[in-house]
């Protein structure tokens, strides 16, 4: 497994900091103003990178408006559309992405796409973009993967739906292709997804199996499957991004807000952070709660020459004493000399 992979200027790894992307997706609601206000709100947001979609309504579907090319599934949030309909209210145009791409670097970040065929891969080859996401729904495209891998830039593969043997598909093509630097994302393919489906427990599994970097596409509402993530070895978040849910948009209602991804920006850093490294006995800051633990104090006064008896100790804080274990071996022990209330018992006191 390549233990690091670069991405224009970030380093993507266990020891770094988890990279964080803001799905832009359909939120820009056939507006370049709004989408390029979206690449400001993520900027301010804290995220390392904004990532829009490459596609038109054609390349995607047919313009038919029955069967299976109607939306059928009452559960879907856009049941009842046809594909082409939502497809051509959802695509970003292309000739927008120069513009998005060139905001988002001017504010720092790092800006790429998800192309849905090889047509696309071509015009973002012409944008020079650093790295190129596949999703979910494309994972088993093999022509797609494989023209993406033969750019020789880093890919990011959601795993939504995809078996074992299906990944593997995916990272064997990626790497006869070309494509050592690849990143898995867990992923649920529903929208919103539930908590109770994310099944967080097969990262580990997935990094053990796969041998490969692995962080998270995250549809569900908040922030607490993403964090979770980074505990499990998660290296990098996906969210999709908002600015209002209240505007609408085919992607909106499973999308976070702007003080909605700060906070997961800031709480990621906190949870990586915590991570830390296997300790035992205590950080050095916790020095000083040691005098918190109880130890071994004289309680009564003894006199030289005294026997220590049941009475005349305790276990007390601070924690400056003998440990509480020696209580039995300074039963009997005989002052050596005066002994005040309140002395931390040590070893010298005693004959």
């Amino acid at each position: 497994m390549n233990k690091t992979i670069k991405i224009a200027n970030k380093i993507i790894g266990k020891n770094y900091k988890p990279f964080v992307i803001a799905e832009i997706s359909a939120n820009h609601n056939q507006s370049l103003e709004k989408a390029l206000e979206l690449v400001h709100l993520a900027a301010e947001s804290g995220v390392d990178a904004i990532k829009i979609q490459t596609y038109t309504p054609d390349t995607m579907t047919l313009d038919i408006k029955d069967n299976e090319f109607l939306i059928q599934d009452k559960k879907s949030l856009w049941f009842g559309r046809t594909l082409y309909d939502l497809y051509t209210e959802a695509y970003m145009p292309w000739e927008w992405h120069e513009s998005i791409f060139k905001k988002a670097n001017e504010l720092g970040l790092i800006a790429f796409s998800t192309p849905f065929d090889e047509s696309a891969v071509d015009f973002l080859e012409s944008l020079n973009v650093p790295c190129y996401k596949v999703a979910s729904f494309e994972n088993t495209d093999i022509r797609l993967i494989k023209k993406i891998a033969q750019t020789g830039k880093p890919i990011i593969i959601s795993t939504g739906m995809a078996s074992l043997n299906e990944i593997k598909e995916s990272l064997d093509t990626a790497k006869i292709h070309g494509c050592n630097n690849v990143i898995l994302l867990k992923c649920t393919s529903t929208y919103p997804a539930s908590p109770k489906d994310s099944n967080l427990i097969t990262i580990s599994d997935m990094e053990n199996e796969f041998n490969c970097l692995i962080g998270l596409s995250d549809h569900t509402l908040g922030i607490g499957v993403s964090i979770a993530s980074i505990a499990l070895g998660g290296v990098l978040i996906e969210k999709h991004f908002t600015k209002a849910r209240c505007e609408g948009g085919p992607d909106s209602s499973f999308s976070m807000e702007p003080d909605e991804m700060k906070l997961l920006c800031n709480e990621i850093s906190h949870a990586y952070d915590s991570l830390g490294k296997i300790t035992y006995g205590g950080t050095k800051n916790e020095k000083n709660s040691r005098l918190f633990r109880r130890s071994l104090y004289i309680v009564k006064d003894l006199k030289k020459g005294d026997r220590v008896i049941e009475d005349s100790i305790r276990a007390i804080r601070p924690g400056l004493g003998l440990p509480i274990k020696n209580f039995d071996d300074i039963l009997g022990k005989i002052a050596k000399k005066d002994i005040k209330k309140g002395t931390a018992c040590s070893w010298d006191l005693f004959e």
